[in-house]
């Protein structure tokens, strides 16, 4: 059985306005849909039953738009950071407040704003991951031209390693797409703003996170112009 999935979606995409003024970035439109569908359906596609998308920004357009997740054949929830807390809380303070909603110590993790249409979330990568006991997977990309340091190393053994060491060459970007134990923020509280580095750091530093290397399509719609040229084709 595949496990649930979380899509983080709650941030205000300043680099993005004036597109975002008026739109969450995950809503705007991608080849004719909006962005978070074509996770969702690959999601569905692959099993997966079971969503939380958390929203802060414009975060009453996610319901009126993508509803109860039905159309897809998923069941949607929302954990809405706005209207509970008065803002997004980051990423490691928007899982630990969405866990009551997943109902799950495994989970898949996603930014709303990736564009990754060959991206597979297959059950066997959950079943792997479950049985390695690591606190996270990542699944790391090339470096685009706008990140060109990368994040991450990653071992001939598939292991994460600390992206600030000098010594790991070739470093990798974080793709936004990975598997996750609850026990990776533990300690944050619901509600509590906190950022998600931190933590991948001290797992790092424990040999707690593996990877893998994804070279299919993959897009970090962060700016207008990487938009523009993904609509365009390019």
């Amino acid at each position: 059985m595949n496990a649930p999935a979380l899509i983080l979606a709650a941030g205000r995409g300043e680099r993005m306005r004036p597109l975002t003024d008026r739109t969450p970035k995950p809503l705007l439109p991608v080849h004719g849909k909006p962005l978070i569908e074509w996770q969702l359906e690959a999601l569905a596609r692959d099993g997966v039953r079971h969503v939380v998308i958390n929203t802060a920004w414009l975060e009453e357009q996610f319901p009126a738009t993508l509803g109860d997740g039905s159309r897809f054949g998923l069941s949607i929830r929302y954990s809405m950071e706005g209207r509970r807390y008065g803002g997004a809380l980051e990423t490691a303070g928007g899982i630990a407040t969405a866990l009551p909603l997943l109902q799950s110590d495994t989970f898949w993790v996603m930014a709303g704003d990736a564009y990754m249409p060959g991206f597979h979330f297959d059950a066997h990568h959950v079943n792997d991951f479950m049985a390695g006991g690591d606190l996270a997977h990542l699944w790391l990309v090339p470096n685009p031209p706008q990140h060109p340091r990368g994040d991450f190393g990653l071992s001939d053994k598939g292991r994460i390693l600390a992206g600030d060491d000098a010594a790991v060459i070739p470093r990798y970007t974080y793709s936004t797409v990975g598997l996750f134990q609850s026990k990776l923020v533990e300690g944050v509280q619901p509600g509590q703003k906190a950022p998600l580095r931190p933590h991948f750091d001290a797992a790092i530093a424990r040999d707690r996170i593996s990877g893998s290397l994804y070279l299919g399509p993959w897009t970090d719609v962060g700016t207008p112009q990487r938009w523009q040229a993904l609509q365009d084709g390019s």
